[in-house]
């Protein structure tokens, strides 16, 4: 599978370094939003969940939970496809003959990649030569 080195427009935003923020830098790809703007809805929203003793809170630099990512993304209008279910085992790996075509935001094993038309926007390649499997995708 293609791959792009593409930052969502961190950089930009005036950060530097190296950092998790996946999820954030994915979904300003995927939509075409502002960085910042993401980043700071994340971490507005993050400010509204629930700390426990076994899970801290989301944070747009650091990691979001998938509660928040599927709560964001589905405020703003994407749908989940779902490609793994219990005991069934990977179906649908990060491969372009496997994915459909258009605007994809891929959970991946602790990762969230952007794929657009069969190409990985993303600032590694995290495919795994192709047998990275992808767990689910929102969608447009």
């Amino acid at each position: 599978m293609e791959w792009i080195y593409n930052d969502g427009g961190r950089e930009k935003a005036g950060f530097k370094g190296a950092t998790g923020d996946c999820a954030t830098r994915s979904i300003a790809i995927v939509t075409g939003k502002d960085y910042l703007e993401v980043y700071n809805a994340i971490n507005t929203l993050a400010l509204k969940e629930h700390k426990t003793r076994r899970k801290g809170k989301s944070n747009a630099r650091i990691g979001v939970y998938p509660q928040l990512v599927k709560k964001y993304l589905l405020s703003l209008g994407m749908k989940w496809t779902p490609c793994m279910n219990i005991g069934s085992g990977c179906t649908t790996h990060l491969k372009a003959s496997e994915l459909p075509s258009g605007r994809l935001l891929c959970n991946v094993s602790k990762h969230y990649t952007a794929v657009i038309d069969g190409i990985i926007n993303d600032t590694f390649d995290p495919s795994r030569n192709e047998t990275r499997c992808v767990y689910g995708y929102y969608s447009f």
